[in-house]
């Protein structure tokens, strides 16, 4: 009988792989960044918000089931998955996991523009990344 960790992460994949073709559908829409209206950018970048906690957070759950122990938190767990191969860009997910504390922080209108032209041009294809990895895992189980 499979115990509550070793599913887990499957459950939390489930829920990151729904958030971020939610993310994707927005990203590969066919509006323009200057199309969309304010309303439409904040939800993009609170569903990018909600996403990358998905993510990292289902790395660490992943990370666990494997059996490391370590640290937890966003900071250990992306090392932990770039040393495992599980993410390829270890700078592109520090600076994702930086904009989203960013995002938490301030009402600065030029800073989240530049974390929605991040969102779409870095983060999105990130996350996508991540999805199909994760899948990949999945299916070997």
């Amino acid at each position: 009988m499979e115990s509550n960790n070793d599913i887990r992460w499957i459950q939390r994949y489930d829920n990151y792989h729904r958030a971020c073709l939610r993310v994707q559908e927005t990203v590969n829409g066919s509006k323009a960044i200057d199309d969309y209206t304010d309303l439409e950018l904040e939800g993009l970048v609170q569903r990018f918000e909600y996403t990358f906690e998905l993510a990292w957070k289902v790395l660490q759950d992943l990370m666990l089931f494997k059996g490391y122990d370590f640290v937890r938190g966003p900071n250990g767990t992306l090392q932990q998955a770039l040393e495992d191969g599980i993410i390829t860009n270890h700078d592109g997910w520090r600076a994702m996991a930086k904009a989203r504390t960013m995002t938490a922080h301030t009402y600065d209108e030029e800073d989240i523009l530049g974390i929605v032209h991040d969102i779409f041009d870095v983060y999105a294809p990130l996350m996508k990344e991540l999805d199909s990895s994760l899948g990949k895992l999945l299916e070997k189980q």
